[in-house]
């Protein structure tokens, strides 16, 4: 197994920076604008923009949340073992709102077409926008693209996209790995 480098620490700040900056843009206050982490991995994204949002932009009424999608995915009850489900955290009402949902990677759309259903226990957004931090654009299933990108990754056969967060691997680094 090999593996590269596609971002490193200092890449991956400025990204999120940039993906910031262009959320602020397009939503100015966040008056109207919730964002959505879907679990497990875009909690972390979701936490450093936050972060970001919060301390260097000064953004003030922000809400945020995170959406277990797990019993709403196609594939719950194909596998050998079950899948392990993650927590919802969404104490607000998305009804009207423009709902900004937040995810590591962009692989075959099948994740988002999970939340899309999800979300709608909590209300109806007016409008869903999607964030990613890698897209794997030549992997798609279904007809999902991002508004916010990151960077375009070409994975294809066997490889596989990774990334890891200061938060937890102690490390901020996107690895494609080679199986």
């Amino acid at each position: 197994m090999s593996q590269k480098v596609l971002l490193n620490a200092k890449e991956v700040n400025i990204i999120l920076h940039r993906l910031a900056c262009q959320l602020i843009e397009n939503h100015n206050t966040f008056s109207n604008t919730v964002l959505i982490g879907i679990q497990p991995r875009g909690k972390f994204l979701l936490d450093r923009l936050e972060q970001m949002l919060r301390t260097d932009y000064k953004i003030k009424n922000l809400n945020s949340g995170y959406l277990d999608i797990t019993f709403y995915r196609d594939d719950f009850r194909r596998g050998d073992k079950p899948l392990e489900a993650n927590t919802t955290e969404i104490d607000f009402i998305v009804e009207n709102k423009n709902v900004v949902f937040i995810d590591d990677v962009l692989y075959t759309g099948r994740s988002i077409r999970a939340a899309l259903t999800a979300i709608q226990s909590f209300g109806r957004p007016r409008h869903i926008e999607l964030l990613v931090l890698i897209d794997r654009r030549f992997s798609r299933h279904l007809p999902i693209q991002p508004d916010y990108l990151g960077r375009q990754v070409d994975a294809i056969n066997e490889e596989r996209v990774k990334v890891k967060w200061k938060v937890n691997d102690e490390e901020d680094v996107v690895y494609l790995i080679n199986s």
